[in-house]
């Protein structure tokens, strides 16, 4: 069921699926508004006659303009949003041009603008002036009517969000948003059902005769683990399973992706049923991959520290956001990497995420990009002064204090001015107090 919800939520994300079924409604609501016409017998009185069409070359012209004004704005609304989209990939990256593309503002744009020309053919195809018969579907029509004065609403509010999803900051709360989100449902990937106890996992792999590798079948980026099926199947055949990756990892075809240990000895095709569990794919997604949006927040750091844009003040919304992140995962409970299924046995090792590794994910690649930029260098060295004040357990007060010593010495290494060097080392010395 997870796998289906899984594969449901990346239809769901993709460009073109909320457009087809706008498109699809359109079509089911025309073909229905036009037999509510051939069925009712409407005849508009006092000012409302004036809002109907009162006869078939009414009927026509007017659908006949509207169609093709809805084709045209729809062809102006995908070129407003490729515009966006080679800015966005330009400046910030474009592993974030998906974002664009899955934003649903933009789906129900296009999806709408394409749906009411194809409505408006329909109905203007139902339109019939002959000698033998004559119908107009007002209904149809003014429901037409209707629809174009709301698209054009629907045009400036879009014009609006497109500029507005284009700045910098707009971009960084969008992706911090998506990452508080993320961490709070699906951080962190886990396989089975987690556990506090620690194991002597020597001792574990001792007690089975045999070992075999499982090796990925697939090449592409480990999208999501399918936790309980590959529990089950663990359980069932009372094996037990090392995982040396997880969502997020690269993996290549042959490669090991972890060990299976057994009483009996394994054949390949007895490994089979446990490498469908492991879904890839060409890019990384956030369903269980709780450093996506932190590399994607990353990126746009390191792009605006980059000779050709030289934007320190997005680096340091970047950090800010960061450092929230960070201050909330040191609340949070990682799991275990152990995992017990069947008969209260540990079943899965799985390589989890840590705090240290994700302080990691967010500054290193920040501040090696940081290098000669006091601003950015300063900012980093307040953002592990404010993360220290938060961190309460020693782990979480080391990796501060870490990540304080590298941005320390790349400081000494960099900046020249002694009063800059003075203001961080004071910044330091409060975090080693």
């Amino acid at each position: 069921m997870k796998k289906l919800l899984f594969w449901w939520s990346k239809l769901k994300s993709t460009f073109w699926f909320v457009p087809v079924l706008i498109i699809a409604f359109g079509i089911a609501l025309a073909l229905w508004l036009v037999y509510l016409d051939s069925t009712s017998a409407v005849n508009p009185q006092g000012g409302w006659k004036y809002l109907f069409p009162s006869s078939p070359d009414a009927a026509k012209g007017i659908l006949s303009i509207i169609a093709g004004a809805m084709i045209g704005v729809a062809g102006t609304v995908f070129s407003i949003t490729l515009v966006a989209l080679t800015l966005a990939s330009s400046q910030f990256g474009p592993r974030l041009i998906k974002n664009f593309m899955f934003d649903r503002i933009n789906q129900v744009v296009l999806g709408t603008y394409v749906s009411l020309y194809i409505y408006c053919l329909i109905v203007l195809n139902a339109v019939k002036d002959t000698d033998q018969f004559e119908f107009v579907p007002i209904i149809s029509v003014f429901f037409a009517l209707v629809m174009t004065i709301a698209n054009i609403v629907l045009l400036i509010i879009f014009i609006n969000h497109v500029a507005n999803s284009i700045q910098a900051d707009n971009i960084i709360g969008k992706i911090s948003t998506h990452l508080s989100v993320n961490l709070k449902t699906l951080f962190p990937n886990q396989v089975g059902g987690p556990t506090s106890s620690s194991f002597d996992l020597e001792k574990i792999k001792a007690g089975f005769t045999y070992s075999k590798g499982l090796k990925s079948d697939k090449d592409g980026y480990l999208q999501y683990v399918d936790a309980e099926t590959l529990m089950v199947e663990i359980s069932n055949k009372d094996l037990f399973l090392e995982l040396y990756f997880r969502p997020g990892d690269y993996l290549i075809i042959g490669r090991e992706i972890g060990k299976v240990y057994s009483h009996k000895d394994l054949r390949e095709e007895d490994l089979e049923p446990l490498n469908h569990n492991f879904l890839t794919g060409k890019t990384r997604t956030s369903q269980q991959d709780a450093e996506h949006a932190i590399h994607q927040m990353v990126e746009i750091a390191a792009r605006a520290l980059s000779p050709g844009i030289n934007d320190p003040y997005t680096a340091i919304a970047c950090i800010d956001n960061l450092s929230n992140t960070m201050a909330y995962l040191m609340k949070v409970h990682f799991p275990s990497p152990y995992r017990i299924g069947g008969q209260n046995r540990l079943r899965i090792y799985a390589r989890s995420l840590t705090y240290d590794g994700m302080m990691d994910a967010a500054f290193n690649a920040i501040r090696q990009y940081s290098k000669g930029n006091p601003p950015v260098i300063i900012h980093l060295m307040e953002a592990m002064a404010t993360l220290f004040e938060f961190a309460k357990e020693e782990h979480h007060k080391n990796a501060v204090r870490k990540h304080a010593n590298m941005i320390l010495n790349l400081a000494k290494k960099s900046l020249e001015e002694e009063r800059d060097l003075q203001d961080l080392q004071e910044r330091f010395d409060d975090i080693h107090e």
